[in-house]
């Protein structure tokens, strides 16, 4: 069913934290059967392996809750933790997994960035403001940038560890219409995600090339 079918013209409930724990959970229930021998091939589409993709999306988590942690969150800039990679083209994290702790390790570390970023969209008040190079935000922004980036690149670790992996089409089109306010909202929530995120052709839209949502709060 569309979102325009279930939702007609009523707007769309907020994203919140319940979201974030809701996506995580998910996230590392399908990624505990992944292979172990697995983690080290490529993850979709991206230059990452899986193990690195886990990390990078521990840390945007984590990052998101950071940002909103300071009692006068920066506007100019990100909180100013140091990222950097670990190799030529790896993600500038400044989350890293111990390989010693191996799979369960690194999911421990998702799992424990994911609960950042909920205790924080908890307890920061609305009227709350932080920097993101895609548009000042607010908690619930930042709860829903946090979800989409569990939600497509769980896709893109399941292309690489060979899951099945298909979100709930609500928390969907909740994020589609908090951050992708343009985008089509005729199609099916998932593949209308992956295709704003420019992993995916829709129907009567060609694959993106160049993509970004809008963080900016809405009035």
């Amino acid at each position: 069913m569309s979102r325009s079918a279930t939702s007609g013209h009523a707007q769309p409930s907020p994203v919140t934290a319940d979201d974030v724990a809701l996506a995580a959970q998910l996230a590392v229930a399908v990624l505990r059967e992944a292979p172990p021998a697995a983690w080290d091939t490529k993850a979709g589409s991206l230059e990452w392996d899986c193990w690195e993709t886990v990390e990078h999306l521990s840390d945007d988590l984590f990052a998101y809750a950071a940002q909103l942690g300071p009692t006068s969150p920066p506007l100019d800039g990100e909180v100013p933790f140091l990222w950097e990679s670990r190799r030529p083209g790896g993600p500038a994290n400044a989350i890293h997994a111990d390989r010693k702790a191996g799979p369960a390790g690194l999911l421990q570390v998702l799992e424990a960035s994911g609960a950042l970023l909920v205790a924080m969209v908890r307890t920061t008040p609305p009227r709350t403001r932080a920097y993101h190079g895609f548009g000042i935000s607010d908690p619930e922004g930042f709860a829903a940038m946090g979800v989409v980036e569990t939600l497509v690149h769980v896709h893109d670790l399941a292309q690489g560890l060979g899951l099945a992996w298909s979100p709930p089409a609500d928390m969907c089109a909740r994020v589609l219409a908090r951050l992708f306010p343009d985008a089509p909202s005729s199609t099916e929530p998932w593949p209308t995600l992956l295709w704003a995120t420019g992993r995916a052709e829709l129907q009567g839209h060609p694959r993106l090339t160049e993509w970004r949502w809008d963080g900016t709060v809405r009035a």
